[in-house]
């Protein structure tokens, strides 16, 4: 499912439905178009419970659902998905429940039944500030899943790659000259196989060019790993190290598992955007093709950007997409005050995708390089300056999708 701002101002709308959505159970409240409470209930989450939920819905309101608007903070999940397979409008805003709240409690009281009833009474008054939900191609809520899965399974790998550089720094720093981040195949395999210093030092040098020529190490030889390993260890407490190193032994099957797992799902996202692009059935099949002839733009953003934003994508809204991902800044201007500062409402997601994108991007395309450079000559931060440059590769990206072009650096102006 995809989100888009629009409001049908020729339909009629009768029924407005407010759902609390909980890990065990949903609270909704149905009220009417002049704001009379019809009905409130919970159910658990359940197939029965769903299932029994939107029976009810219908008997409180009706068989037509194009006279009920339902909201809810999450976008996603069965009940969503459910009320969406029904032909129901899910109107969600996931930033803004505490504030509506606010309108009907001064003393800040909440509760499940509460909140439903704030948002369908909000959605009643406020139809404008919710967004419209639609089901998208089962290829990007596929697309979608993967990617979710493959950032998770790599910030894992992460952690566990920062726990095991802790353990190192206390009884093995040398080996950090070589691997700063302790995330590389090769030191794990030569910690599996001598994980003290000692061990590591006595090391025979056909072993050593095995685990380089296997790993296909160029940027140091085995003498200079020879060299590294032969450096003086710690003076540590006796049994301190050899505690450290039962405990850096531990992390390395999760670590390789970790790595494992992140190399499947980048071949699975791999295929699936492969897929999409040939995929006559999704309307927007080209525009796979299309995102991933920008310098710098790989598979992680193009997945970021294809199921976190959709429906802006497919619209070619560029405002709707820019918001979303954190680049539009945000004014706060009072009398002569008048401040400017970075959007922290956006999907985190997208906005990450879009910070390496750029990044990647600076390096590989000489326009980009100069548009950084400008921006930092002018005095701006490196974080800003790459705004700047997401900035200008969106822009870019959605002219390139309303011609259907791909990506030519010949070119010297872009129409927006």
């Amino acid at each position: 499912m995809s989100s888009q701002q629009r409001t049908n101002d020729s339909e009629t709308l009768e029924y407005f439905v407010g759902v609390d959505l909980g890990g065990e159970q949903h609270a909704i409240s149905v009220i009417s178009s002049a704001g009379r409470l019809v009905g409130k209930r919970t159910f658990p989450h359940s197939g029965p419970g769903l299932e029994e939920l939107v029976a009810w819905l219908r008997q409180q309101t009706g068989d037509d659902s194009s006279v009920v608007a339902v909201a809810m903070e999450n976008p996603h999940g069965a009940l969503c998905e459910a009320l969406l397979g029904r032909n129901y409008s899910n109107a969600i805003n996931p930033k803004q429940l505490d504030r509506f709240r606010d309108r009907f409690s001064m003393a800040g009281a909440k509760d499940d039944a509460r909140d439903a009833f704030v948002l369908a009474q909000s959605l009643r008054t406020d139809r404008s500030c919710f967004r419209l939900l639609q089901i998208d191609h089962p290829k990007l809520l596929h697309l979608r899943e993967l990617s979710h899965g493959w950032d998770r399974t790599r910030q894992e790998l992460r952690r566990t790659a920062n726990q095991l550089n802790d353990l190192m720094r206390r009884y093995f720093p040398s080996l950090l000259t070589l691997c700063p981040g302790s995330d590389e195949l090769w030191l794990w395999s030569l910690l599996a196989l001598a994980p003290l210093p000692e061990d590591a030092a006595r090391i025979r040098r056909i072993r050593l060019e095995a685990i380089v020529k296997k790993h296909r190490i160029r940027r140091f030889s085995v003498s200079e790993l020879q060299q590294v390993l032969r450096i003086p260890a710690l003076p540590l407490a006796p049994g301190t190290a050899r505690a450290i190193a039962e405990q850096a032994v531990l992390l390395l099957p999760r670590l390789v598992l970790l790595h494992q797992q992140t190399q499947q799902l980048d071949k699975r996202i791999e295929a699936l955007l492969e897929e999409l692009a040939d995929d006559e059935s999704y309307q927007e099949h080209r525009d796979v093709t299309i995102l991933r002839s920008i310098p710098g733009v790989g598979k992680g953003f193009t997945a970021a950007v294809l199921s976190e934003a959709a429906r802006p994508l497919a619209d070619r809204d560029y405002r709707a997409i820019r918001g979303l991902a954190g680049i539009a800044p945000v004014t706060k201007q009072s009398g002569k005050t008048r401040l400017i500062s970075m959007r922290q409402a956006c999907n985190r997601r997208l906005r990450l995708a879009l910070h390496h994108a750029s990044a990647s991007h600076v390096r590989n395309d000489a326009r980009a390089q100069l548009h950084y450079q400008k921006l930092r000559q002018k005095g701006h931060t490196h974080g800003r300056a790459l705004r700047g440059v997401a900035d200008r590769l969106l822009a870019l990206l959605i002219a390139m999708l309303k011609t259907q072009t791909s990506y030519n650096p010949e070119l010297r102006t872009v129409s927006s």
